[in-house]
């Protein structure tokens, strides 16, 4: 496939990524561009369009990845900067090491059913890819319609408490999207650098659409930064409730595609690909809204009690928001070297740990600060 960067030589197309901080930027030297300049993957991907958001840097002062895959492919051709970039992003990840099998049995989780005076809802979501199809960033008209058919597919012929419908962002009555909006599953057009400075958003809000069962406890985006977006939540504090339902729901999209021919972008070393190298391994954010007054008004202990747990802490919309009425999200860190069961027992645990230090305080109790080497280990 020519590029019109083809009549010219790596050197003159090198990026000045100036005032761009970016984990790209710092493993991405002219010798290397010059080697990956005009290597392409099979559906025809090149280096320029995975570093594209790397030369767009909107947050000179934040040192952000700089880095999508436009296929599955990109993680194996242009290995020699997705490596150092994935291990230095996932703290430690390197080229010898590999993620394991994937784990969705629920019945291995312990004491997940979380106190609902603290805990206000949990949330478990993933993003799965089809495989053969570009990703976001680079994928054309019709492979974004074969994906919307092949997944609506599948969760149109889920069946019992799974059963649900299809709702095409270009099809919304006003009705529905009123519906969709106050039940908070309606997703916008993305103003995220990720999405709009890697192309992932053309064509909006074409073959885009939510797909959610009749309780509305179990929900899938299509064609947002992933191909699907695959949710469970509830309100509440059964942790194990909801992560039953949504490995099953998975696992039976899953069978369905397979019964069709198809499969999810799967690598044996680094897990489930996703367009952002930050998804990759799981793919898999277990989160709870919790609400901790008093642990809120102590914001250098909850950040580093967090920390020496491997949960993000963050407001109350999730990323970049504000923290609302003492409202906070709490997540697992990590995305590889762990199974699902893993993760989710380490939030369980985590959250159980939290509560357990909020009730201290609220008795008036001191509670120590963890030390430098538990947040690092």
């Amino acid at each position: 496939m020519a590029t019109n960067t083809s009549k010219y030589d790596a050197e003159s197309n090198f990026p000045d990524f100036y005032t761009q901080r970016s984990m790209t930027e710092s493993h991405l030297p002219l010798s290397l561009y010059k080697k990956l300049f005009h290597v392409q993957t099979p559906l025809g991907v090149t280096l320029d369009k995975c570093i594209q958001i790397g030369c767009e840097q909107p947050k000179p002062d934040e040192k952000l990845i700089g880095l999508v895959a436009g296929d599955e492919y990109c993680y194996d051709v242009f290995s020699e900067l997705f490596d150092p970039v994935i291990n230095e992003y996932h703290m430690g990840f390197g080229p010898e090491e590999s993620h394991p099998a994937p784990d969705l049995d629920a019945s291995k989780l312990t004491n997940g059913l979380l106190d609902a005076k603290y805990v206000k809802s949990c949330r478990v979501r993933t993003a799965r890819n089809l495989s053969g199809v570009a990703l976001p960033p680079c994928v054309c008209r019709a492979e974004r319609r074969l994906v919307e058919q092949v997944f609506t597919s599948a969760l149109n012929n889920l069946g019992g408490d799974l059963k649900g419908q299809y709702y095409p962002l270009t099809k919304l009555t006003k009705e529905q999207e009123e519906s969709l909006r106050n039940d908070h599953f309606l997703f916008q057009k993305p103003i995220s650098h990720i999405l709009n400075n890697s192309g992932a958003c053309r064509d909006w809000p074409t073959n885009r659409g939510i797909w959610h069962n009749d309780k509305k406890n179990f929900l899938a985006w299509l064609n947002e930064e992933d191909h699907c977006r695959i949710m469970a939540m509830e309100k509440g504090g059964d942790m194990k409730g909801v992560f039953e339902r949504f490995a099953r729901g998975l696992l039976e999209v899953e069978a369905m595609m397979k019964k069709e021919g198809h499969k999810f972008q799967w690598s044996p070393r680094l897990g489930y690909l996703s367009a952002c190298p930050s998804n990759i391994g799981t793919g898999l954010r277990c989160s709870v809204h919790m609400r901790l007054e008093n642990l809120g008004k102590r914001e250098d202990l909850f950040k580093g009690i967090c920390k020496s747990m491997h949960l993000d802490k963050r407001g109350t919309g999730g990323e970049n928001t504000e923290t609302v009425d003492f409202t906070y999200d709490i997540s697992n860190e990590k995305r590889v070297k762990h199974t699902e069961v893993e993760f989710v027992q380490e939030v369980i645990d985590g959250v159980n740990k939290l509560i357990e230090i909020e009730k201290k305080l609220e008795r008036g109790e001191e509670v120590a600060a963890p030390t430098q080497q538990q947040q690092t280990k």
